[in-house]
């Protein structure tokens, strides 16, 4: 997916992952329901800062807090751009 924004220094766009519209037991969830997802695709960085180098890289997937990121809807999508410091982990 290509996206024409480009995240300065050391942050990351990111697309989160589709919230779980059922549970493993088949019960669908309502949209009011439904928790955040914690994860999703990297599809851009920035160059990093001269005193922290990049260690994601578009195309990785990543878990994230809660409540890291700023919301961006962006041509009718949705995308989260955080620091790369609230990224947890790659998986």
């Amino acid at each position: 997916m290509k996206v024409n924004i480009k995240p300065l220094a050391d942050r990351v766009l990111v697309k989160p992952a589709t919230a779980e519209t059922k549970t493993a037991s088949g019960i669908i969830i309502p949209d009011n329901a439904k928790e955040k997802p914690l994860k999703g695709e990297v599809l851009a960085t920035g160059e990093g800062t001269k005193d922290e180098a990049m260690l994601v890289k578009a195309g990785d997937t990543v878990l994230y807090g809660k409540y890291a990121g700023t919301e961006l809807d962006w041509e009718g999508e949705k995308y989260l751009i955080m620091r790369q410091n609230d990224i947890l982990a790659v998986i």
